[in-house]
């Protein structure tokens, strides 16, 4: 789960289930009253890899996490997270972050942390000694006791995501996590971010309208066109990263990939 020297770009290989897939998405479809949102899409997440979902505002990418985790349920076609096939089943078993932490105001930070592990029946002592063991790799050790309202906005994400993270589930959905926060805290945390789930052996989806954030997280982006919203190219990150202190945002390879997927953006908004 981290950007490791070639760039390949295919039309679509992301319907390519491997065997040790943790997520399986094949041939969904949507409507909302009566308009097709999206059409034929199909994903493959492995264990520990990292894949971002770009594409114009609308072509459902937002609506997909949706499926993925159970809360809307598909036209067509299967979806398979770690074994759970039926939309009842994924529901609460697939971690979701959203652009909005949703802290509960009511609730100190060791209190919204754990909410996650409660629902699933685990006890106040044992949540406690894992909100615990993560909040120092998490950076929120110091803020346990203190109230959402107390946090900016990039400790407030930092809760929101070890919620999501603490009950285990191995496939988490990140929904323009960093979205609301200001350039140079993006950046921090998208950095904290790698390092955090570096280790995690989950299948991670990410949708985000930055395309830099996207080659800077993923191991593959994948990008979608609107109307219906469907995937027209997944491409691979392969960057080598090096010894030295160069941002890798400045490398030649990545400004390729950049200026590739930003073409193939741009070719959406010409046809519609």
């Amino acid at each position: 789960m981290s950007p490791a020297s070639n760039q390949q770009i295919s039309p679509n290989n992301s319907n390519v289930e491997s065997e040790d897939a943790l997520l399986a998405v094949s041939g969904i479809g949507f409507d909302y009253e009566n308009a097709p949102i999206l059409d034929d899409v199909s994903i493959s997440v492995g264990r520990g890899e990292f894949v971002a979902l770009v594409g114009p505002s609308g072509c459902g990418k937002s609506t997909l996490l949706n499926l993925i985790s159970g809360v809307l349920e598909a036209r067509e076609g299967s979806i398979n997270s770690n074994g759970l096939v039926g939309r009842a089943e994924r529901l609460g078993n697939v971690s979701y972050m959203q652009q909005k932490d949703l802290l509960l105001p009511w609730r100190t930070v060791a209190e919204n942390s754990r909410l996650g592990l409660e629902l699933n029946g685990v006890s106040k002592a044992e949540s406690n000694a894992q909100v615990e063991k993560l909040a120092e790799m998490f950076g929120i050790a110091d803020v346990l006791d203190q109230m959402p309202w107390q946090l900016s906005g990039g400790m407030r994400q930092r809760v929101a995501l070890l919620r999501a993270v603490l009950p285990d589930n191995p496939v988490l959905l990140l929904d323009e996590p960093f979205g609301a926060l200001d350039a140079i805290t993006r950046r921090s945390l998208q950095r904290w971010l790698l390092n955090v789930l570096d280790t995690a052996d989950k299948a991670v989806v990410l949708v985000t309208h930055d395309v830099d954030e996207a080659i800077l997280l993923a191991d593959r982006i994948l990008v979608m066109a609107p109307e219906p919203g469907r995937i027209i190219a997944d491409i691979d990150v392969d960057i080598e990263m090096g010894t030295g202190t160069t941002d890798i945002s400045m490398s030649p390879e990545f400004n390729k990939i950049r200026a590739n997927i930003l073409d193939l953006l741009s070719r959406q908004e010409t046809v519609r």
